[in-house]
């Protein structure tokens, strides 16, 4: 499975190339176009293997409930692969490494790389992100995708990040959930809120947007239907 992506950063797809006999899993609906010998297998698990508690279990990840398995047949074919927010996307190698990925940023990866479920207990819940993560694990390559530009940042100690702005982070790496200022009064006035306070060795991946922030500011614009 060979990616290239293109229109980066702000439009980025994901150009998919297969040989016959790979297979690529994608997010349902990630599909912009793809070349005619390309077949399609809709399950609510991986293709060789999952089952349905672990489909429910990527749903409360913030991922769909059903995954589309694209395998071309006889020669090489092509999936072209997009999302509903305008941003980037980072393929990831993973040499049977852990990554945590945000619900939601999640997009695609080949045979080799397994999708389940982190939990990040209750202290999630004060950060108003979801209180379940995915866990990619194996050895292939992984495909995520951001609202906005995508950017790592390398850390060895302590390091400090908005919860709605991260992608994803090394296994590695613990993480509590804080206040961004000295008091919550300086955390709440200031607009911060909750952070993430990181610890030990390992790499986070951050967005340059907020898609919940960018949800609160387009709301109260929407026309209400009649």
């Amino acid at each position: 499975m060979h990616v290239e992506l293109v229109n980066q950063p702000g439009n980025t797809a994901a150009k998919v190339s297969l040989r016959p006999g790979e297979v690529c899993t994608a997010e349902s609906g990630a599909m912009l176009a793809m070349s005619s010998n390309m077949q399609i297998t809709t399950t609510t698990h991986k293709k060789q293997g999952g089952s349905l508690l672990k489909a429910a279990k990527r749903l409360l990840g913030g991922e769909s409930l059903f995954l589309n398995h694209f395998e071309p047949q006889n020669t090489p074919g092509e999936v072209w692969l997009g999302t509903d927010l305008a941003g980037d996307m980072l393929v990831m190698p993973l040499n049977n490494d852990n990554l945590i990925v945000q619900g939601g940023s999640f997009l695609a990866c080949d045979e080799g790389i397994e999708v389940d479920l982190g939990w990040q207990g209750f202290k999630s819940i004060l950060s108003g992100e979801s209180i379940f993560w995915l866990k990619l694990k194996g050895k292939g390559t992984a495909v995520l995708s951001s609202f906005g530009a995508i950017y790592p940042i390398e850390v060895d100690g302590d390091y400090i990040v908005d919860t709605g702005h991260i992608v994803a982070f090394s296994e590695t790496l613990q993480f509590s959930i804080t206040k961004a200022g000295k008091s919550w009064l300086q955390s709440i006035l200031g607009g911060e809120g909750m952070v993430c306070k990181f610890s030990g060795r390992g790499t986070v991946w951050c967005q340059s947007h907020n898609e919940s922030s960018f949800g609160q500011l387009l709301g109260p614009e929407l026309k209400v239907r009649g």
